[in-house]
């Protein structure tokens, strides 16, 4: 995607620490503890609520790809999140597919619409980007809304979670969280080694200085349509996956206010960073969980923590705990 030009991108410095696969000794250790916290939350908690949470901060991951690494703001995400959910609930209803090529069906069908909207919406920058996107997903909705395949107001209902390579039985509860942490942990690894390859170098370049890239050789155009796709990738994962496990895909995944709960996820957990979009969706979702017998206050909730970390925590939560330990997470 770029010319031949005598620069690259720049290298990691050494202050980082480097200690294993692109990981620095901060970034390894909390990897450890991410996994451990995943092989022992399900005999801790309840697994279908920790399998939510994963959902979400898979979702919230990807779309901190695109805006964290690219300073791309996409208001539109939801359509990607709800889509990959819709295709996943229907193959594995209607064709009978397993529940991975369901999964796989869906982050297809995602990717190809990040393929469209991204090459519509990248030729705008700023607020016109945000409003392009906005504008794309709305009509995803009325899609949606309308389309047989999805049952309009209804949704797909009693979706099968099936087999796993059509051998393990996905119906009990741990034997479905063993298959989305699995899937998050893949795709969590996946994300972070495309942020620290030399491809999620030069994002970085873009979205600290986008002419200098253009200036060194670089197409931006295309790197950030290949961002804006896989972001749209892992969303559609993120949503396939949640609609196996809740065994219904509805309106309410590519609902615009979708959209809006995962920026406020990606804030509140640190934008720019690798752990926090998984913190601020564990946050975010934790609180709708618990605190859903108060109703409307939820909301109210919500947008007095978001106004607190725009205004104490303008880093958000990992960002501030990495500035504090002159680390990166």
């Amino acid at each position: 995607m770029a010319s031949e030009t005598t620069a690259g991108p720049m290298p990691a410095t050494a202050g980082e620490g480097q200690a294993f696969l692109g990981y620095s000794r901060a970034q390894f250790v909390a990897l450890i503890i991410l996994v451990g916290a995943l092989i022992a939350g399900p005999f801790f908690l309840y697994p279908v609520f920790l399998m939510k949470l994963l959902c979400f901060a898979l979702f919230a991951c990807a779309f901190n790809l695109l805006i964290g690494y690219v300073g791309l703001l996409s208001f539109g995400h939801a359509a990607y999140f709800g889509m990959g959910g819709y295709i996943a609930g229907y193959t594995a209803k209607a064709w009978g597919f397993t529940p991975e090529v369901a999964v796989i069906s869906g982050a297809i069908v995602a990717g190809l619409q990040g393929w469209a909207f991204g090459w519509i919406a990248i030729r705008r920058q700023g607020i016109y980007f945000a409003m392009i996107t906005l504008a794309l997903a709305q009509m995803v909705y009325f899609v949606c809304v309308q389309a047989p395949f999805t049952g309009g107001e209804d949704g797909i209902q009693a979706i099968p979670r099936g087999r796993l390579f059509g051998v393990i039985d996905l119906g009990p509860d741990m034997n479905m969280y063993w298959f989305v942490a699995g899937v998050f942990l893949a795709a969590f690894v996946l994300i972070h080694r495309i942020i620290h390859s030399p491809y999620g170098q030069v994002l970085k370049a873009i979205r600290e200085n986008e002419p200098r890239a253009t200036s060194l050789g670089y197409r931006t155009d295309d790197y950030k349509l290949v961002a804006f796709i896989l972001s749209a990738s892992i969303a559609g994962v993120a949503g396939g996956v949640k609609s196996l496990v809740f065994g219904i895909a509805t309106l309410t995944d590519v609902h615009w206010s979708m959209s809006g709960e995962v920026v406020l996820m990606t804030l509140v957990g640190g934008l720019g960073t690798v752990f926090g979009p998984m913190v601020g969706a564990a946050v975010i979702v934790t609180m709708q969980n618990y605190l859903a017998e108060m109703g409307a206050w939820v909301t109210v909730i919500q947008g007095a923590i978001f106004v607190a970390v725009v205004l104490a925590f303008r880093r958000g939560l990992i960002g501030e705990i990495g500035n504090l330990l002159k680390v990166k997470l």
